[in-house]
């Protein structure tokens, strides 16, 4: 795969498959998005559906890395196929394999999705307090103007789950936290209360359903769109995955320290160490990850996949 780069066509500029059936038209950090090419695809799956191909890209600190993590992509998908046959919410997957109409050049890390028209807000849901949030908490006692108790530390559970949304940013920028407000001023007053209502339906379903597996969600982000034909707000993207989501051990779980995760905890400690030689301020891409980086990376994603889903990853 070639480097990521900028594309004129919008993403990134990345090395594409040729399937059958499918053309190429857009590349995000992880996804590559393609659109029928031959007409009886629309027939068999409606107009304005799209193929979304997870690839074993990864990034950090809004940079895509030049090493890849085997397996990556299909852990994710489907993972996410997993957690949306548990949500009991309107998703945008019409089919997932082979038979069903999915490229075998792609099978098990593809998804033929209805086309949404996506809402320019990440829904975030946190139940405990860590990351930007637990920043912005330190200065303010806030979280995305949220006024929270006094006394919590790296790792607190909050009383409720909190909707703490962000911007969408372009590919290589950074997501910014934004107030409820705010949304509000982007798609509406019914449309916001509905992405607040179904975000925390999804993490507290989600939550208890980790927990019960020995995992600890500790925040996740989800994102919506309309579907064009019902009119019925939907949930795309990836789902409950490591990297939209913070998942931790229920064992190891210990307030007042950062917890290790199931993600890209490796990538981001091996990159901020003196060994990489890589200063995060700066423009300079990061360098290659080391192979046991790598290596323990996807461990740790396959550890996840396997403890949600009770299932051996193949």
């Amino acid at each position: 795969m070639s480097t990521p780069g900028s594309n004129p066509k919008g993403g990134l500029d990345t090395a594409t498959l040729d399937l059958p059936g499918w053309q190429h038209v857009y590349s995000g950090k992880v996804r590559d998005l393609y659109v029928p090419a031959d007409a009886d695809i629309p027939e068999r799956f409606g107009q304005g559906c799209v193929l979304v191909v997870a690839s074993d890209r990864i990034s950090a600190y809004d940079h895509v890395l030049a090493s890849e993590i085997p397996d990556k992509g299909r852990i994710l998908t489907q993972l996410s196929l997993w957690w949306f046959e548990q949500l009991g919410v309107a998703h945008h997957v019409l089919a997932s394999t082979v038979d069903g109409g999915v490229p075998a050049a792609v099978e098990g890390r593809a998804m033929i999705c209805k086309k949404l028209d996506m809402f320019p807000v990440e829904c975030i849901a946190r139940g405990y307090l860590t990351g930007s949030g637990l920043l912005e908490y330190r200065e303010s006692g806030t979280v995305c103007s949220i006024p929270l108790p006094g006394g919590l530390v790296d790792g607190s559970r909050l009383e409720e789950a909190i909707f703490t949304p962000s911007a969408k940013a372009e590919v290589g920028e950074h997501d910014e936290n934004i107030t409820y407000d705010a949304v509000v001023g982007l798609v509406g007053g019914d449309t916001a209360a509905r992405l607040r209502e179904l975000t925390l339906e999804i993490y507290t379903r989600a939550e208890a359903i980790a927990r019960g597996r020995g995992i600890i969600l500790a925040d996740t982000k989800v994102e919506f769109g309309i579907d064009a034909a019902t009119g019925v707000i939907t949930l795309g993207d990836e789902v409950l995955t490591p990297d939209s989501s913070r998942f931790w051990d229920a064992a190891t779980y210990r307030p007042g320290q950062a917890q290790p995760s199931y993600d890209k905890q490796y990538v981001r400690d091996w990159l901020t160490s003196a060994e990489s030689g890589w200063d995060k301020a700066s423009d300079t891409p990061p360098p290659a990850l080391p192979a046991d980086v790598v290596a323990r990376t996807r461990r740790r994603y396959v550890e996840a996949y396997e403890k949600l889903t009770g299932r051996t990853f193949a």
